[in-house]
């Protein structure tokens, strides 16, 4: 984990440089508006009294102007409408413009509409139309359908492009335009939503993404740049640093595919046409990063016939792209892509990523300011109640309603045990509520395959501690953790135990048990255990 005090002076210089300062209006135009139109400003009347100029010769002051917008605005009426005909009269008032007009305007008619529709689809293939305006960014529609759906606003959720045709996909970045992305789509491309653990990664953990054999400074750094400082470097706009190492890159119009050195810098994607020589008589442009996007390839090795799976697409980003045109760029291994994919990303946006990861922290913190939470008003009306008697009663006590809601919390379970579908617990029929209660968990997928849940697992981001469980297809009693470390996916098998008449769940032989799997997963998130790592991301579809 790494402190972000060095990305917080580098984004505050940005904000200075980016500010904008708004021009001061004289007579409604701004200062150069005696040379746009060619007409000498108004002065002022000789028997008013000036005040000395103290702010320069090149500010003037204001003067005001009455603009009488209501009675131009009965005139244009008066002759718009026909004095043969009635005036309808508007039952709406508050609704058109300007605000209290009493008849009804053909001019709001035919104003365009500034809205759009998308369709975004959901894990499970169900789409769900939604109206946003032309500014609305990612960000701003994740958070619509996040609210919409009642999903957990952990700030992982992101909006994916997705071209089913080509095979490809990337999430797009916070501050995108959706519509300006889809104005740019093929007709058979879509949107999804789905979370991802990996977007913001590399600010916390940026060594794991940027290996040191693949980073190369510039001549006059001398490579003294110490790791701590590899993403601040990258960031910076006025260092150049630059990825480079082999790629397999897929011949246009054939099926073989090339070896190349290749050079991701900040100006494009080279290719080194002799050897590994960074001369610039030896360097061939791939892309350049401002006109293009980097996507990931979902489907498998065969539809580009690639030499590993570990493939990865620089794509036009503007107008209909044609399968020429796309550079499918392929790697050794999950590490090298993620940094080959990362980089691409830093070097093109910049600062503006970290604007995107420091806006949720911000929101967060200001959350935080609070000392109390803000409950609704059904919530302050409940109360607790006693049912052990033929009657209820209140509970007025805090400390009784506290007792008696955790001798709930401990004896739910016991109970259970007595809830079968037959009426009796029995070893051929495990139907009791601890069996079953696990089905309604978030993590918990049902019988899929080993395959599908690798899928699940890379399109959520291969982040230390992303997990799902699973039904077993080898043995119908037991079930499988799936854990991602270190971007690589393990599977451990949990197996049901019998003892006292009672079942049990286990992934280490035996030697810790568990009720149920709900409790297993709460216990491997606070401990390690035999497992590589803690389980932190619940990998989870939601439908929309």
């Amino acid at each position: 984990m790494t402190s972000l005090a060095p990305y917080e002076s580098l984004y505050s210089t940005y904000k200075t440089q980016h500010s904008e300062s708004v021009p001061l209006l004289y007579n409604g135009q701004g200062n150069n508006a005696q040379g746009n139109h060619g007409a000498p400003s108004p002065q002022p009347s000789s028997n008013r009294a000036t005040a000395p100029s103290s702010f320069g010769p090149n500010v003037r002051r204001s003067q005001p102007m009455h603009i009488l917008a209501v009675r131009r605005l009965q005139e244009e009426e008066q002759q718009v409408r026909p004095a043969s005909l009635p005036a309808i009269p508007n039952p709406f008032p508050e609704l058109c413009s300007p605000a209290g007009s009493p008849t009804l305007s053909s001019t709001s008619l035919t104003q365009p509409s500034s809205t759009h529709i998308i369709k975004v689809f959901g894990e499970d293939g169900v789409g769900k139309v939604v109206e946003v305006p032309a500014d609305m960014t990612a960000r701003d529609v994740c958070q619509l359908l996040v609210y919409k759906s009642h999903c957990l606003d952990d700030n992982c959720w992101t909006l994916v492009e997705h071209h089913p045709l080509l095979g490809l996909e990337r999430c797009l970045e916070d501050h995108e335009l959706v519509v300006q992305v889809q104005a740019c789509m093929s007709p058979e491309s879509k949107f999804l939503f789905r979370k991802n653990y990996a977007k913001y990664e590399f600010f916390r953990n940026p060594l794991k993404f940027f290996p040191e054999q693949m980073v190369a400074w510039c001549q006059d750094s001398n490579g003294i740049i110490p790791p701590s400082q590899l993403l601040q470097t990258f960031l910076n706009s006025s260092r150049c640093p630059e990825i480079q190492g082999f790629l397999y890159m897929k011949e246009a119009g054939r099926k073989s595919w090339k070896k190349l050195y290749v050079f991701l810098r900040r100006s494009g994607l080279y290719c080194s046409t002799k050897g590994t020589s960074k001369e610039p008589r030896h360097l061939q442009l791939l892309s350049d990063l401002e006109e293009s996007n980097v996507y990931t390839v979902t489907t498998s090795r065969k539809m580009y016939n690639a030499p590993t799976d570990y493939q990865f697409c620089i794509k036009p980003g503007k107008g209909r792209t044609e399968l020429k045109e796309l550079k499918v760029l392929c790697a050794e291994d999950e590490q090298s892509r993620t940094c080959w994919v990362t980089v691409f990303r830093v070097l093109k946006y910049g600062i503006l990523l970290y604007q995107n990861y420091k806006i949720p922290h911000q929101r967060k913190t200001a959350i935080s300011n609070f000392t109390a939470p803000v409950r609704s008003v059904s919530e302050n009306s409940l109360v607790a109640m006693d049912f052990s008697g033929r009657t209820g009663r209140v509970i007025d006590n805090p400390e009784e309603a506290m007792s008696a809601a955790m001798e709930e919390g401990q004896t739910w379970r016991k109970r259970s045990q007595r809830m079968n579908v037959l009426g009796s617990p029995s070893p051929q029929h495990p139907s009791t509520l601890s069996s079953v209660i696990h089905r309604t968990q978030l993590w918990f997928h049902g019988r899929i395959m080993r395959e599908e849940s690798h899928r699940m697992i890379t399109q959520q981001g291969q982040v230390d501690g992303l997990f799902l469980l699973r039904d077993s297809r080898s043995n119908p009693r037991a079930f499988v953790l799936t854990l991602c470390h270190h971007q690589k996916i393990r599977h451990f098998q949990i197996l049901p135990y019998e003892e006292d008449s009672q079942t049990y769940f286990s992934l280490d032989d035996g030697s810790t048990k568990f009720t149920d799997l709900i409790h297993l997963v709460e216990f491997y998130q606070l401990n390690r255990g035999v497992l590589p790592c803690k389980l932190k991301h619940p990998c989870t579809m939601v439908a929309l």
